[in-house]
């Protein structure tokens, strides 16, 4: 029997007696029939430089780093301190299906077969790490692997992390370095030179740019600086034009109130010159006054009281006139007013009446209109059954022609119109003979044509001016001459 303490990064892995599994503890009394086993829980690195493969098939080399040790966090519920009775030694009981009961087993697999602890680990981690890399790396492109950086990082640590899991093992760090080309690429290579040409010319620009704000800017400035300096300068004399204002229109007020203060003196001083000179000719008064009144009472007893009586005499008659007067003007102005009120009466009466006369005749004009309204309106109506019943608005109108003279009074015009024309009106029979039957002889037909062409050249002479030739005329002319005596014959021989 002997009592066993582990190191500060070591846990102790006992098994046999009394131990169903394995007990993992810091410290623990070893019985007989008991085998305990230190092992370190302290993380170590493991670098691969492997060989995958994207989607694309395109071959790269992807160099890692992954830091990993036993999870001495999962220990499971069996880690809890138990003191009941039944535990065989109080404080301390066996751990079960924690994380480092799964790492002391996978050391225990090792021992079995007489190996390394460290190379059998590195072989299980190093190859599970191997195997879910390639995997997620098939299913990537190498955009995505280039550009989301991060993402594959967790998508790896994620994978990896789910594996080692059942081990009692975690990454504690995940390290993914550049990538690199394999041996026959140069898809990195091109890469980085389209980048590093992409940045130099980024940086021919940037610099271009910078050349052309600075300038713009300077020229910007330089301009804001002028214009600054023309608006300040302005506002200075503008403000110094207030301040000139200002102080004149102070100055100005100064010299008012200051004029206004002297008159306010003077006139005082006038007004109290003149308020004494008062006082002075009051106080004269007063004494005139007393020693007249004086001179008066000495008087009134010799000669004064006989005038005395006749001014009061005098004066009730001026009363008494006076009164008369007001009485007379008084009375003179209600008559007056009297016949303004009848006058005012007398036009108002007279307004009114015209006004109700105006209001009379305009409502009969009302009316009126009205009543003519309706008589239109009636005969509207009328007329429109009288269309009705003349076969429409055209027999309507015949009617009302007739009816109101309107042919007969078209006929005077007419006659009217060719008074004193003298019509020359020719009817000419070509249709049938004398009797009034159609067919004769053929001489009979010639006959009327010759009758017929007379009359008509003397119309076209009388109308239009154009005579046939006298050649032609005057033969046509004595034909018809001698046609019409052979008929005159004709008859007195018939006769």
């Amino acid at each position: 029997m002997s009592y066993r303490v582990s190191g500060p990064d070591e846990y102790l892995a006992i098994t046999g007696m009394g131990v169903h599994t394995v007990k993992i503890t810091k410290a623990s009394w070893v019985w007989p029939l008991q085998r305990c086993t230190r092992f370190s829980v302290q993380p170590h690195d493991y670098a691969m430089d492997m060989r995958a493969m994207t989607r694309e098939k395109l071959q790269f080399a992807l160099p890692v780093v992954f830091t990993v040790g036993p999870d001495v966090n999962q220990r499971g519920a069996n880690a809890r301190v138990d003191d009941s009775p039944d535990n065989e030694t109080p404080g301390l009981r066996e751990d079960r299906g924690d994380a480092l009961m799964k790492y002391a087993m996978l050391l225990a697999q090792s021992e079995n077969g007489k190996r390394d602890h460290g190379a059998h680990v590195e072989s299980i981690i190093k190859g599970i790490i191997e195997g879910e890399t390639r995997v997620l790396v098939s299913s990537m492109t190498m955009e995505e692997i280039f550009t989301e950086r991060e993402v594959f990082k967790k998508r790896i640590f994620r994978n990896i992390q789910s594996e080692l899991d059942q081990f009692g093992l975690k990454i504690y760090n995940a390290n993914v370095k550049e990538l690199k080309d394999a041996p026959g690429s140069v898809y990195f290579e091109s890469l980085s030179r389209k980048a590093h040409e992409g940045a130099t010319n980024q940086a021919r620009i940037d610099v271009a740019d910078a050349q052309f704000r600075g300038n713009v800017g300077e020229s910007k400035r330089k301009g804001e600086q002028d214009r600054e300096l023309a608006k300040i300068s302005a506002e200075t004399a503008v403000q110094k034009t207030e301040r000139d204002i200002e102080r004149a229109t102070a100055e100005s007020k100064l010299k008012t109130k200051q004029t206004l203060l002297d008159r306010d003196v003077e006139i005082a001083r006038v007004e109290a010159n003149r308020a004494l000179e008062s006082k002075d000719q009051e106080l004269l008064k007063q004494v005139e006054v007393k020693r007249a009144a004086a001179e008066v009472e000495r008087l009134r007893a010799k000669d004064v009281v006989a005038a005395t009586i006749a001014r009061e005499s005098q004066q009730q008659s001026s009363d008494a006139a006076a009164y008369e007067v007001t009485a007379d003007s008084r009375a003179q102005q209600e008559a007056a007013q009297r016949m303004a009120d009848a006058g005012a009466y007398k036009t108002r009466i007279e307004a009114d009446a015209d006004n109700y006369a105006a209001q009379q005749s305009a409502d009969a004009s009302v009316f009126r209109q009205i009543k003519e309204a309706e008589g239109i309106s009636a005969m509207a109506d009328a007329y429109g059954k009288l269309a009705h019943a003349f076969g429409g608005p055209a027999g309507l109108i015949q009617y009302m022609m007739i009816e109101k003279g309107t042919y007969v009074e078209l006929a005077k015009a007419n006659a009217e119109a060719i008074r004193g024309l003298q019509p020359k009106i020719s009817v000419w029979n070509t249709g049938s003979n004398a009797n009034g039957e159609s067919g004769g002889d053929a001489a009979s037909a010639m006959r009327n044509v010759y009758q017929m062409l007379p009359p008509l050249m003397t119309t076209i002479h009388d109308q239009t001016g154009i005579t046939l030739p006298e050649w032609q005329f005057g033969k046509m002319n004595a034909g018809m001459q001698a046609m019409n005596q052979s008929n005159t014959n004709g008859d007195k021989a018939n006769n």
